[in-house]
C-alpha cells in the first residue's frame, strides 16, 4: 500500500458492521482495527489480522476515518469523540434521535474541516438511481405510496420504525423528488411497547401532492417499495430487488390511454459497497457529502412525525 492509503477503523462489529467489515476489506484501503463491547469481536479482529480495541477511544489515534455502526441512541457521543479526534466519519443512519444534537454534529464536522457522511443506503441503490432520472418525465405527480416493511427477526429496541424504517423512504423521497414536505400527519401502533412504535403510517403534504408512508415489524411479506402516480407514467420500484417498472397511462374523464407496462434494465449493485466507496472518495478528495445538510432536515421531519403522532394532528414543517 502506498504511504497515502486511507487507514480506517470499524466501531461497532454487529451484523452490520461485520458487512462494513467485509466490504472495507476488499477495497483499496488499510482496515486497522475494529472495536465492539463484545470481547468475542476480538476473534474476528485476529481472523482479519487487524487491531481489535474495547474502548473506540484507542482506535482513533491509529486511523484517518471510522464507520461508526453503533445504535442510534449511542451515535452523538461517538460520532462527537471521533469528530474531535479529527477523523472523519460514516455514520449509519439515522444521525441522532435528536435535531439539536445532529445540528451541533454537523457544525463540528464543518468547523474542522472533516467529512460527515450518514450512511443512507438506498441513495446508491442502482433502482433508486434510476427512478430519481425517470421521474422527471412523468408528468405531474398525482400522489406516492411507498412500504418498507417485515417481520424476519426481532424488532429494534433503541427507536421504533419511524427512525428505523421510516428514515430510509424519507431520504428516498427527499433525493428523488429533491423538495421536501410542508406538512406531515402521523398515526403509530403500540402493540409491543408504549415507548417504540412498531407500525407507523405517515402522510406527507408536499403542496401539489401527497405520500403515504406504510413502515411495519409485523408485516409477514419484506418489501421496500414505492409507487409514483404521474399523470403521464406511472412507476413502480421495488428497492429490494432492484426492480423498476413503468406503466404509461394516462387518464381523463372522457378516456384511458394505456401503453404496455415497461420493464426498465437496471443494472443492479451492491449499496453498500458503493457507499464505502464514495465516502472513501469523499475524504480522499476532501469533498462535501451530500447529505450531511439534508440529514438535519430528515431528523426535523422524523421528529415531527412523531409530534404528530403525539398530538394526534397535522403538523406543519
Amino acid at each position: 500500500m502506498s504511504p497515502n492509503t486511507l487507514k480506517i477503523g470499524i466501531i461497532g462489529i454487529g451484523k452490520w458492521g461485520k458487512n462494513h467489515l467485509r466490504v472495507y476489506s476488499d477495497l483499496d484501503c488499510e482496515l486497522v482495527g475494529v472495536s465492539d463491547l463484545n470481547p468475542d469481536v476480538e476473534q474476528i479482529a485476529r481472523e482479519h489480522n487487524i487491531k481489535f480495541e474495547h474502548d473506540y477511544t484507542k482506535l482513533l489515534p491509529d486511523v484517518d476515518a471510522v464507520s461508526v455502526v453503533v445504535p442510534t441512541d449511542k451515535h452523538y457521543a461517538v460520532v462527537k469523540d471521533c469528530l474531535n479526534a479529527g477523523k472523519h466519519v460514516l455514520v449509519e443512519k439515522p444521525l441522532t434521535f435528536d435535531p439539536d444534537q445532529a445540528r451541533e454534529l454537523i457544525d463540528l464536522a464543518k468547523e474542522k474541516g472533516l467529512i460527515l457522511s450518514v450512511g443512507y443506503l438506498f441513495r446508491f441503490n442502482a433502482a433508486v438511481l434510476e427512478l430519481k432520472r425517470l421521474v422527471k418525465g412523468i408528468g405531474d405527480i398525482q400522489y406516492i405510496t411507498t412500504r418498507y416493511i417485515h417481520s424476519t427477526k426481532p424488532p429494534r429496541k433503541d427507536c421504533g420504525v419511524v427512525f428505523n424504517f421510516a428514515s430510509h423512504l424519507i431520504d428516498i423521497l427527499n433525493f428523488v423528488l429533491e423538495k421536501s414536505p410542508k406538512k406531515i400527519f402521523c398515526k403509530n401502533l403500540h402493540y409491543l411497547s408504549k415507548e417504540r412504535e412498531d407500525c407507523s403510517f405517515i402522510v406527507l403534504d408536499y403542496g401539489e401532492f401527497i405520500a403515504n408512508i406504510e413502515v411495519s415489524w409485523f408485516h409477514p411479506l419484506k418489501r421496500r417499495d414505492m409507487w409514483i402516480i404521474g399523470s403521464k407514467k406511472k412507476l413502480y420500484a421495488d428497492f429490494f430487488e432492484q426492480i423498476l417498472k413503468a406503466y404509461p397511462i394516462e387518464i381523463t374523464h372522457e378516456k384511458t390511454h394505456a401503453d404496455p407496462e415497461q420493464n426498465i434494465e437496471i443494472n443492479k449493485n451492491e449499496p453498500l459497497r458503493e457507499e464505502i466507496k464514495a465516502f472513501l472518495k469523499m475524504v480522499e478528495d476532501g469533498e462535501k457529502p451530500e447529505n450531511s445538510e439534508e440529514e438535519y432536515e430528515i431528523i426535523q421531519t422524523l421528529d415531527a412525525c412523531l409530534k404528530s403522532a403525539s398530538l394526534g394532528k397535522e403538523v406543519s414543517l
